[in-house]
């Protein structure tokens, strides 16, 4: 089986804006530009903020038990289903989280990948 990953770093905003202005002037110079997936904070304490042990245990619920909704998720890690929402809302912005539909009134949340990877820019 394959293990697909998702890429998580650290970047201070100077090296985002860099790397977003070389890839401006290599689109408008016509070249090709590498793609790249991932996931990006400013800071440690910003990923810190974000990934919590409670959005971590609900990544890991989602990966392991395949929920059909946001409201079975609750149910199945005993947690108020407000605090739920809100915590899968935001990894779905920062783009650790995916939704498909599995009925009319539900939306099913699902993750991507197997491994998250950590990188640190020095």
């Amino acid at each position: 089986m394959k293990i697909r990953k998702v890429q998580i770093g650290i970047k201070d905003a100077r090296a985002l804006l860099k790397d977003f202005v070389e890839t401006c002037e290599s689109l408008q110079k016509g070249e090709d530009v590498k793609q790249e997936k991932g996931v990006y904070f400013t800071s440690i304490e910003a990923f810190r903020r974000a990934i919590t042990p409670k959005r971590l245990e609900l990544l890991q619920c989602i990966k392991n038990h395949n929920p059909v909704s946001i409201r079975h998720l609750s149910t199945l890690i005993k947690r108020d289903i407000k605090n739920v929402s809100d915590d899968i809302r935001f990894m779905e912005q920062v783009g650790l989280i995916d939704f498909k539909e599995s009925n009319e009134r539900n939306v099913k949340p699902f993750v991507s990948y197997d491994k998250i990877m950590i990188e640190i820019a020095v």
